[in-house]
């Protein structure tokens, strides 16, 4: 698996974003969907990676920075012919790591509460995540959930 920063220009990157918004939508009221569509994929502090085999999209994450020291997961997605093979849990640990050498001390995301989203909460529990209050600009919601992992300094 392939790994690398993206600048989100490619047909196949383009239609797995935008079928993860579709998704998103449908799945929450838009007051509480907090999907980033593709042109704030690109603002300047977020750094977005895809995972790919060959020529074929695998999937996504993207590493949003909050402060120098705070980092939030966005746009966890696997392509739909790729799920349960490790793709997102290969995308997220790169990106753990990527946090560790920024030197921050935390990284936080937000995620939907529904039983569509039990498989990403359990990596995330899998990988070190806890259950926390909401963050940066978030609020209570009921769609939502918030969890943290805090990092150690080597």
């Amino acid at each position: 698996m392939d790994i690398r920063i993206d600048d989100l220009t490619g047909p196949e990157i383009t239609n797995l974003i935008e079928e993860h918004y579709k998704e998103m939508l449908s799945q929450s009221p838009e007051e509480s969907m907090h999907a980033l569509d593709l042109e704030r994929l690109k603002e300047p502090e977020i750094t977005f990676w895809t995972a790919w085999e060959g020529k074929e999209l695998l999937g996504c994450g993207a590493l949003k920075e909050l402060d120098p020291s705070h980092g939030e997961i966005k746009s966890m997605r696997t392509a739909s012919l790729h799920t349960r093979k490790g793709v997102a849990r290969r995308i997220l640990e790169h990106m753990l790591e990527e946090a560790q050498r920024r030197g921050y001390h935390q990284v936080s995301l937000e995620t939907g509460t529904l039983d569509s989203f039990k498989p990403a909460i359990n990596l995330y529990i899998k990988l070190g995540f806890e259950y926390c209050d909401p963050f940066a600009d978030y609020v209570e919601d009921p769609y939502s959930v918030f969890m943290t992992k805090q990092l150690t300094m080597s």
